[in-house]
């Protein structure tokens, strides 16, 4: 019997290893707004149009070759292509208006598993907030750490 339980362990435990080798490079960040969710939703989408994909980034840097999805007023769908590294990452907004506006944005890079990509994820999250002036917004907090976001305490996003 001991054999046995020993045996199960060791598969789980082996499942866990090979899912998270296979996992692509992602990032969760929540914020929280004094502003209605119905501002907020307007703000980004607002963002990633300004930021649409054009024929040159050169100057822009990573703040541009964004492309929304789909927009509905409590979930926001996104695409951000890195101009540098080509590199496409899927992101996500999710709304919730109570007293407060509270936002979980997800981010997770397409193909890749290297975790580097984490701050190209957080940062991808972070440029629309930035350029959008949300975090300028009455009640802005952020939440996120370095296991639920690699590279968000290491992260620079003005490149």
């Amino acid at each position: 019997m001991d054999r046995r339980f020993f045996s199960l362990i060791f598969i789980l435990g082996a499942s866990a290893i090979i899912s998270c080798a296979d996992r692509t490079a992602q990032c969760k960040v929540k914020w929280l707004f004094g502003i209605t969710c119905e501002d907020v939703n307007g703000k980004l989408v607002n963002q990633i149009q300004a930021w649409e994909i054009r024929q040159s980034c050169a100057a822009a840097g990573e703040r541009c070759s964004y492309e929304l999805l789909s927009s509905a007023p409590y979930l926001i769908k996104a695409v951000h292509t890195s101009p540098r590294s080509k590199k496409v990452n899927n992101l996500q907004f999710l709304l919730e208006q109570s007293t407060v506006c509270k936002v979980t944005g997800e981010a997770m890079s397409e193909f890749s598993k290297d975790p580097d990509d984490n701050s190209t994820n957080y940062c991808s999250l972070q440029n629309l907030m930035d350029g959008s002036s949300l975090i300028d917004a009455e009640g802005y907090r952020q939440f996120s750490n370095k296991w639920i976001c690699p590279g968000f305490d290491s992260a620079n996003c003005t490149m």
